[in-house]
């Protein structure tokens, strides 16, 4: 039993980079809340809104299956 490459396809890294970078957005989106700990639109409902948009993408390039796609 030997692995012959990567485990995921050049799509699953390409799927998972953008899933990465939309965390990191709404991370910096809730972090730019003005009201006191965060308690405003930005920290409440936008924010983490766009972290749970990463999270989702980040399941789709885990279950991404690259032998079907081609």
């Amino acid at each position: 039993m030997s692995n012959k490459g990567l485990p995921f396809g050049k799509k699953n890294y390409i799927i998972m980079l953008s899933g990465l970078a939309v965390l990191v957005i709404g991370f910096v989106i809730m972090s730019l809340d003005t009201k006191p700990y965060g308690f405003g639109f930005l920290g409440l409902t936008l924010g983490p809104l766009v972290v749970m948009a990463g999270f989702i993408i980040q399941f789709f390039a885990i279950l991404h299956n690259p032998d079907k796609s081609k």
